[in-house]
């Protein structure tokens, strides 16, 4: 799976796709849409998917990671709504990744890669990794 222009921007709800560098910013496409349009770097900061990490007890794990995670084990513990209750969106995240960091590791983030995952599965953009 490649999420390298795959990028969350602040102040943006939803994902978008990198299409054109310039100067003062980027020119994105929404994710949902298709429609492009310009966001300035002035006013919004641009997170690739591939930079973002979830923090664990020893070191962080990889977003690419984390999504491989839930693609692996999606017959035995199928993702969960981000609508789904506090509790049960904290269980789910012990099942996939069991050492993620409790103290760091907020219920908004994971309601925010649960999103994320059914976004990009959604436009098959999450093709498991079958090289080990």
């Amino acid at each position: 799976m490649n999420l390298e222009n795959i990028m969350a921007i602040t102040g943006l709800p939803g994902l978008y796709t990198l299409v054109a560098n310039k100067n003062n910013g980027l020119i994105v496409a929404d994710l949902d849409t298709g429609k492009k349009r310009f966001v300035s770097s002035r006013k919004h900061q641009f997170s690739p998917l591939e930079t973002i990490a979830i923090y664990t007890d020893t070191d962080s794990k990889e977003l690419k990671k984390v999504f491989q995670s839930m693609i692996e084990q999606s017959e035995d513990t199928p993702p969960i709504s981000p609508k789904a209750s506090k509790a049960d969106i904290v269980d789910y995240f012990e099942d996939i990744i069991p050492d993620y960091d409790r103290d760091r590791v907020h219920i908004g983030d994971m309601k925010k890669i649960l999103k994320w995952y059914f976004a990009l599965d959604e436009k098959n953009l999450l093709e498991p990794d079958t090289e080990k």
